[in-house]
């Protein structure tokens, strides 16, 4: 867990129950779930293995253990874990390092919660290395803090993530809204006790008890989820 900026725990958002923001990163607040794709295909071409196109609902939102692992069984190609997981990094750096485009909204909104003060933390799967890249792109001033995929015992769908969030701000997962685009996401922040907001990026989510699911991130503000923690 890394704090970009001085912790904000002893602010809270007032009007409400909400007393933070946390944030998916890949799908959520930038459009790279394609870019993980696109490296995984080529990586994998150059293994002389093709993948089909509906493995990509299954290794999207997941941690890069979790998502090499099923493609090097359903494939069987023959490389290891490690070394594949460092491939697929380095092919994935190389791309952000070129554009990293942000989902329609994500400006707008973090902007408007740093400038109500409101703590907010990015919350993400992916490994320090690629947060911190992607974090110029996002600007790391909007973070009271940011916690990466390789930082935690267990990383999405296990709530650890969202639990050390909430510790790191010195707030209640209760009364925390996350945002997600995952299946995956989603569940890591419902079992740590959080409202959820889910924009489907790859994969459709259903609505549930204490989540809301939205089109685009153009539909969510400040207002939207004050109004989200008082009502449920």
């Amino acid at each position: 867990m890394t704090t970009t900026v001085p912790a904000l725990g002893t602010r809270t958002a007032e009007g409400s129950g909400l007393q933070a923001v946390l944030l998916d990163m890949d799908g959520t607040l930038v459009d790279s779930e394609g870019f993980w794709w696109d490296v995984e295909v080529e990586v994998f071409a150059g293994l002389g293995h093709a993948l089909d196109d509906s493995w990509r609902h299954v290794v999207v939102g997941g941690p890069m253990t979790r998502s090499a692992g099923f493609l090097i069984e359903a494939t069987g190609a023959d490389i290891a874990l490690a070394d594949l997981t460092i491939l697929l990094n380095q092919g994935f750096e190389d791309r952000i390092d070129r554009a990293v485009p942000l989902m329609p909204g994500a400006a707008r909104l973090l902007a408007e919660l740093a400038a109500q003060r409101v703590p907010t933390a990015l919350v993400s799967a992916s490994h320090r290395r690629i947060i911190d890249r992607v974090l110029t792109s996002l600007g790391p001033q909007h973070f009271a803090l940011t916690v990466a995929g390789d930082e935690v015992p267990r990383t999405k769908p296990h709530p650890d993530p969202y639990l050390h969030a909430a510790v790191g701000l010195g707030v209640d997962p209760a009364r925390c809204a996350v945002i997600e685009d995952t299946a995956t996401g989603v569940a890591a922040a419902e079992a740590a006790g959080c409202h959820v907001v889910a924009v489907p990026s790859v994969a459709p989510i259903a609505p549930a008890a204490r989540r809301t699911v939205v089109n685009s991130l153009e539909e969510v503000n400040l207002a939207f989820l004050h109004g989200l923690m008082a009502t449920r």
